[in-house]
């Protein structure tokens, strides 16, 4: 659990599950620093809708939230995803705030996927009608920080969030526009703020670790991936040394869709297989495709490792996968089929609220099928899964669906 204080000290934190006696309390204290406070809260019982309150003298917030169901239990499970939060400086308005919350707040969901681009440190929110206090570049472990509790101080976003679990991932504005990690030297403090702001449990004896798995049921499972943190430079030509995973995550991703017993399997990447972003000489995204999904002599992209994942999930007999994205401003839910005898789905959500997209040209080596595009508009995804069907859900900021879509496992 993540809040922040009004003052250094202690705050109470006191979780109920519905219906039930108090199950955990927890008295952790707020340093000087910047008054986050994170506390894991272990032993809840499973698949149970759990109550909270948290509290520092007379002050509280009450929240909800649901645990997963044992990894045997083919229990139902909805979630939200998309990415992209003030970008180009669409801000939270004076007069709305960021309004794709409210809608998404009228679809109840076991979780929300936050899938990259939580913030826009590298942009002013500097337009006509914004909520002023973000009018900079973030540059300092303060201005990150600020830029974090700008987006978390919107009245539908806190309320979104005190009721919904949120997973979240990091991807390129977290720190700067196509940075790639270990050249990009603002990389460390744009790592610190998005892991204060949002709380990342990975485990192991890395500190910084991001990528992760998180378990729902026996119907899902999802591989969260970190797509910034060990990447190649994007100005390197495409070959097999060039890297968006790094090694360890590669194996990671492997070994881990390979052996999992879940149904579905849902691979987080915040930027996309198959379409193109960034500039040719310098691709962004996996693919480094040109305006017509055509193959240029020389790209930049991460093709090379790409398609050798693909190549190794598909000799190892991987079903029902699924990649979900956001990053390119635009909804679409695509169909590979790389070869005749195997293929998988791609969704793309976003943006919640920054410039908006359009579909392009899809890498045609991925032999890829639009089934639907949509730019020009605020969106997020609802996926919902049954042990019979998996159903995809489009929706704008006003609520209206753009698009479904159902899928049976294989």
């Amino acid at each position: 659990m993540w809040a922040r204080a009004i003052r250094a000290g202690e705050v109470a934190i006191e979780v109920t599950p519905a219906g039930g006696a108090p199950q955990r309390m927890a008295r952790p204290a707020a340093d000087a620093d910047d008054l986050i406070v994170r506390v894991a809260l272990d032993g809840l019982s499973p698949a149970t809708r759990h109550r909270y309150v948290v509290s520092q003298g007379g002050e509280r917030v009450e929240g909800e939230f649901a645990t997963a169901p044992v990894p045997t239990e083919p229990a139902r499970v909805s979630f939200l995803w998309s990415g992209d939060l003030g970008g180009g400086g669409f801000c939270r308005l004076l007069d709305g705030g960021y309004r794709i919350f409210r809608a998404m707040a009228r679809h109840p969901a076991d979780f929300f996927l936050f899938a990259g681009d939580t913030i826009y440190a590298d942009v002013p929110c500097n337009r006509p009608g914004v909520v002023p206090g973000a009018d900079f570049v973030a540059t300092t472990l303060t201005e990150f920080r600020a830029r974090h509790r700008y987006n978390r101080e919107d009245a539908a976003v806190q309320d979104f969030l005190r009721r919904t679990p949120v997973f979240a991932n990091w991807d390129d504005h977290e720190v700067k526009n196509d940075f790639s990690g270990p050249t990009e030297p603002l990389m460390p403090v744009g790592r610190q703020a998005f892991l204060e702001y949002w709380p990342v449990a990975a485990g192991g004896d890395d500190p910084h670790r991001m990528y992760r798995s998180v378990r729902w049921g026996r119907l899902l499972e999802l591989f969260i991936l970190d797509t910034r943190q060990y990447r190649s430079p994007n100005v390197e030509p495409d070959g097999p040394a060039k890297t968006m995973l790094g090694a360890a995550q590669r194996r990671w991703l492997l070994d881990g869709v390979t052996a999992s017993t879940a149904t579905w399997k849902m691979v987080v990447t915040s930027v996309p297989l198959a379409v193109p972003t960034g500039r040719p000489e310098r691709r962004d995204s996996w693919t480094d495709v040109n305006v017509f999904g055509m193959a240029p002599e020389n790209g930049t992209g991460f093709v090379t490792e790409r398609d050798a994942i693909l190549r190794q999930l598909r000799t190892r007999g991987v079903k029902n996968l699924v990649f979900l994205a956001a990053d390119v401003h635009h909804a679409e839910v695509i169909r590979h089929q790389p070869t005749p005898d195997w293929s998988f789905h791609e969704f793309i959500a976003g943006p919640l609220s920054a410039t908006l997209g359009r579909p392009r040209p899809l890498d045609m080596r991925l032999n890829s099928r639009s089934l639907f595009a949509q730019g020009g508009v605020y969106n997020f995804g609802a996926i919902t899964i049954e042990p019979t069907h998996l159903v995809v859900r489009l929706i704008d900021e006003q609520g209206n669906a753009l698009f479904t879509h159902t899928l049976g496992p294989e």
